[in-house]
């Protein structure tokens, strides 16, 4: 039995026993599976607030071997444990987006990343499928770096604090996603980063502004997977408003750490209209593994603590 499988048993197991969906562990990037496509539903997008110079065009280079080395998919090694594990997790989103595009559906190939709380492996997780899905011939990727808290993915990718992105969009209506978007090294990945931090995010998420700009996203490149880095459901409001603009959730559940009652909490304050799939994450790979490292937040008290915000005083 293979490893995702053994974790979609054990995950399976205890729902049936809480009435819920999902495990909990401590263990890192190394032993990640999937329980994928369960049910629907929906709720509002995200936002943030500044606005700055442009950056049209711009170019990074993305830093592959730092990430392999923190465990995670390299687009130059397609046959390693970890390229394997999320080979079989992409597989059911993109069947999803072919089969629910050719039917009419909103927004299939606009897939957030989430989890109930920080430290589960989300920001790992979004990262990893951009990776994955960078691999395959026929698609392009753009990643939208949508923690608007933490900002986590842009410094792993080796993005500046002060780049704009994503907030100053939806804050100024004279840039466009065009002025923002980034090129990389690996010729099907863009990337959208978070932006300046701003007191306001969630008025900015739930704005008219970004549900246009969603349906543009969506609608403009059908054969673009756009993956977002959402913040966690439970400890902000902004992940609730990104959830309606979605077409796809990938919920991440820390193994035998997170409680089902405490995921189907997350869950439900997601619409059924959405696909969700459940990705259990940091699960040893075979039973004397003791992990105690692994890729997570690991921060303080509030969530966002370490971003200055414009507008504003307290921290959300």
């Amino acid at each position: 039995m293979s490893t995702i499988e053994k974790a979609v048993e054990k995950l399976g197991k205890k729902s049936q026993k809480n009435d819920s969906a999902a495990p909990t562990s401590s263990s890192p990037e190394a032993g990640v599976n999937l329980m994928s496509d369960l049910d629907s539903r929906e709720e509002v997008g995200k936002a943030v607030a500044p606005s700055v110079t442009r950056s049209a065009n711009k170019s990074i280079v993305l830093p592959i071997k730092e990430l392999e080395a923190k465990g995670f998919v390299s687009p130059y090694k397609p046959r390693s444990y970890i390229a394997e594990e999320y080979r079989a997790i992409k597989r059911p989103l993109l069947q999803n987006i072919d089969t629910n595009m050719a039917q009419g559906t909103d927004h299939a190939n606009l897939i957030m990343v989430t989890s109930s709380f920080e430290g589960e492996g989300k920001t790992f997780s979004a990262i990893n499928l951009m990776l994955s899905i960078s691999i395959e011939k026929d698609k392009t990727v753009l990643f939208v770096d949508a923690d608007m808290a933490k900002a986590s993915a842009g410094n792993l990718l080796g993005i500046p604090d002060d780049t704009p992105g994503l907030i100053d969009v939806l804050e100024d209506e004279n840039i466009g996603i065009e002025d923002v978007l980034l090129n990389t090294d690996l010729p099907n990945v863009r990337i959208i980063p978070v932006g300046v931090a701003h007191e306001r995010s969630t008025e900015l998420l739930a704005s008219e502004r970004m549900k246009q700009l969603m349906a543009e996203l969506s609608a403009r490149y059908p054969d673009r997977v756009i993956i977002f880095d959402s913040p966690p459901f439970l400890q902000t409001s902004e992940a609730a408003v990104l959830a309606d603009c979605m077409g796809q959730i990938v919920f991440v559940v820390e193994a035998e750490k997170v409680s089902p009652d405490v995921v189907k909490q997350a869950v439900s304050r997601i619409s059924d209209d959405k696909i969700i799939g459940m990705l259990l994450n940091k699960a040893a790979r075979y039973p004397w593994d003791n992990y105690t490292h692994g890729y997570g937040y690991g921060y303080g008290h509030s969530y966002g603590a370490g971003r200055t915000r414009i507008g504003g005083g307290q921290n959300e």
